[in-house]
């Protein structure tokens, strides 16, 4: 498997997870309906591990361009890569996302709140302040990828379970700092479904809520290059 198909593959499996678990308990008369945020971020410690370790061998599993901006801002990875990997996390973003409108289709149909259906697909912020909101999604980004580097590191390395901890440090965001934007945490996690929300035919959809998109783009971003520098300072 090229280091190309193995993101897109990984992000598709943690989108179509996450995404997954998402419309699970946000969408009308389904079985997992309002079952609450610790399901949530649950949900989302369980993808990010079940997408690590299907292509960590192949492409070292970064599933998120923040990750790998900020492993090649630290001189872990080059940064002629990063264009290749971001497009391939995008790509399947965007794939995992219509597989989750694919299995919950009629439930898209039953919600009658465009803003649950939204939720769905990608973020949005609990309280809508567009300063704040970036500086918590650099602070969660900033988590992901400075504890992801830790983790990676030569002395604390377990190998390919080394997937384990990363999806509890995605847990523990997600309880801990999720809160007030719903801690996207990832360009690619964010965007992809939010162009897929514009596209698909969801009966009584909102707009996609463009004026936001930025933010769950240029948070993480940051926290993944703020990472980077602490992490070759210490």
């Amino acid at each position: 498997m090229t280091p190309f198909l193995g993101e897109l593959i990984g992000t598709f499996l943690l989108v179509l997870l996450g995404n997954g678990v998402v419309a699970n308990v946000v969408l009308n008369k389904s079985k997992g309906n309002n079952s609450g945020w610790l399901t949530i971020a649950a949900g989302w410690g369980i993808a990010l591990f079940v997408g690590v370790y299907a292509v960590a061998a192949s492409s070292g599993a970064h599933l998120n361009p923040a990750v790998s901006i900020g492993l090649a801002a630290a001189g872990k990875f080059s940064w002629g890569d990063v264009p290749l990997y971001a497009v391939g996390q995008t790509l399947g973003a965007m794939l995992g996302a219509l597989i989750v409108w694919i299995t919950y289709r009629q439930h898209f149909d039953q919600t009658t709140d465009p803003d649950a259906q939204l939720a769905a697909f990608c973020t949005g912020p609990a309280i809508r302040s567009p300063f704040d909101n970036l500086v918590t999604e650099a602070v969660c980004t900033f988590v992901l990828v400075f504890g992801i580097m830790l983790i990676v590191s030569p002395h604390a390395s377990l190998g390919a379970l080394d997937a384990l901890p990363v999806a509890l440090l995605l847990f523990g965001i997600g309880l801990s700092l999720g809160g007030p934007t719903g801690f996207a945490a990832n360009p690619a996690r964010d965007l992809g479904p939010r162009i897929m929300h514009a596209i698909l035919p969801i009966a009584n959809k909102r707009d996609s809520d463009w004026g936001y998109a930025l933010i769950p783009v240029i948070g993480p971003t940051i926290g993944g290059l703020v990472a980077a520098v602490v992490f070759n300072m210490l």
